[in-house]
């Protein structure tokens, strides 16, 4: 969006909203005095606040954030009176991003300034995308501006970034976000006091919204026209106009992989409680009820082990339960599958045996193959010793036949050492047993 092209802006830069456009984007701050939160940023002489005037220096920028703790905003502000074109990430391709570059290279030709382009969730940029804009950068044909939920160290490329000053963004406090309510109420660009809130029902939006400040304008605005020009909205009020809680959680952000990770770790921790919870608040933000069922199939496999055999059997069942019926449904088969594995035995020997065997693997202590072992099913076998001394398992008593199964490197080794946890005490007896029978323990 080329917002001179589209509309007008204020004397710092941020557009003129239309008094039909969202709560959200009227309330937009329009000069630092007006922005919230981020004290540490907005300190005098900051680099940020270095940026931001007519006579600032160009410099590009990463912005690094929560959703709804100004990035937009703050962007608006650094470009002041230069043009400025925003760009999603979601929607836009590389041909978008050099057509901007273009133009502002021949802007710049022209003795104009350079363009200031934003780029919304950056992070959804292909290396290859992100790349295109180091020319750019570099030589100042636009000065970028990147905005992202995603840690940059893992979704900006290195290149991009060490020619951008990062600015890492704070979640608002319930404070911020409460005196954003309390001006969006009473400013003449919000609902200029046309309406009354009890304070119940603004400790309910506060709540709500978490640190997303778009998000408690979101539902203000939605409260507000429940209640009607004059009205008061109650928390009563407030409670039936948002039909459900919107959850602080960014199903491609830091906090998708925050949430999904209190996941896991409350279930391998064995507070059922607690992963409910942290499932509760995915399905409600709508992750995919896939992805959350194949972390169920690994962590049963990994944590709950042979401790409860039946975990993987109940995690793979819900798998295959979800993918058939989808959702809402499929939410009472993933909070069975939770609860289950939560309360669970656990163990983690048998994901780490095989690690070991691996490790031995790849430190070249494979070894051979006993003769014994080898394939005989073919001519000239017997020839050369394949098979030959043998002993069938099932002639042997007790079904186990006492010859070396394990190379000559690592006959030895120990991978597998069971718990004393649920089923896994029963197969550690059973391995002990079965150790004696193989003559591997007196």
């Amino acid at each position: 969006m080329d917002l001179f092209d589209a509309q007008a802006t204020s004397a710092t830069g941020v557009p003129e909203p239309a008094a039909n456009a969202p709560l959200a984007v009227r309330m937009r701050p329009r000069s630092l005095d007006e922005v919230v939160g981020q004290e540490h940023l907005l300190a005098e002489g900051s680099p940020l606040v270095r940026l931001i005037g007519p006579d600032a220096a160009a410099a590009s920028i990463v912005l690094w954030g929560p959703p709804g703790t100004g990035k937009t905003t703050l962007a608006y502000l650094v470009a002041g009176s230069r043009r400025f074109v925003e760009l999603s990430a979601v929607t836009a391709g590389i041909k978008d991003v050099r057509a901007v570059i273009d133009d502002s290279k021949r802007r710049v030709a022209m003795g104009e300034r350079e363009t200031v382009l934003f780029i919304d969730e950056i992070h959804r940029f292909t290396r290859t995308q992100q790349d295109a804009l180091l020319p750019a950068v570099e030589n100042r044909w636009v000065t970028l501006i990147g905005a992202t939920t995603e840690n940059p160290s893992f979704s900006v490329v290195g290149p991009l970034l060490s020619r951008s000053l990062l600015l890492t963004l704070k979640p608002l406090t319930s404070d911020a976000v409460s005196s954003l309510v309390d001006r969006a109420i009473e400013d003449e660009r919000g609902l200029a006091g046309a309406i009354q809130v009890d304070p119940e029902a603004r400790e309910h939006i506060v709540r709500v919204a978490g640190a997303d400040a778009r998000k408690a304008l979101t539902l203000l605005e939605a409260v507000a026209d429940a209640a009607g020009p004059g009205g008061t909205v109650t928390a009563e009020l407030a409670e039936r106009a948002m039909d459900a809680a919107l959850v602080a959680y960014d199903k491609s952000g830091d906090q998708h992989y925050d949430v999904i990770s209190a996941f896991i770790k409350s279930v391998r921790g064995s507070d059922v409680d607690a992963a409910l919870h942290y499932l509760a608040r995915m399905v409600v933000a709508g992750e995919d009820p896939r992805f959350i069922a194949r972390r169920l199939v690994i962590l049963a496999a990994e944590d709950v082990g042979l401790a409860d055999p039946q975990g993987l059997v109940v995690a793979q069942a819900a798998a295959d339960a979800v993918s058939f019926i989808g959702m809402p449904e499929g939410r009472i088969v993933l909070g069975e599958a939770t609860a289950y594995l939560a309360l669970a035995p656990k163990s983690n020997r048998s994901y780490l045996a095989i690690d070991r065997a691996i490790a031995d693997v790849r430190a070249g202590r494979a070894g051979t193959v006993p003769p014994h072992l080898r394939d005989a099913h073919y001519a000239g076998a017997e020839r050369i010793g394949h098979g030959k001394g043998y002993q069938y398992a099932h002639d042997a008593e007790h079904g186990v036949a006492a010859q070396q199964y394990l190379p000559d490197s690592v006959v030895d080794a120990t991978y597998y050492e069971p718990t004393d946890h649920g089923f896994e005490r029963t197969l550690g007896e059973r391995r002990a047993h079965l150790r004696k029978l193989l003559g591997r323990d007196p």
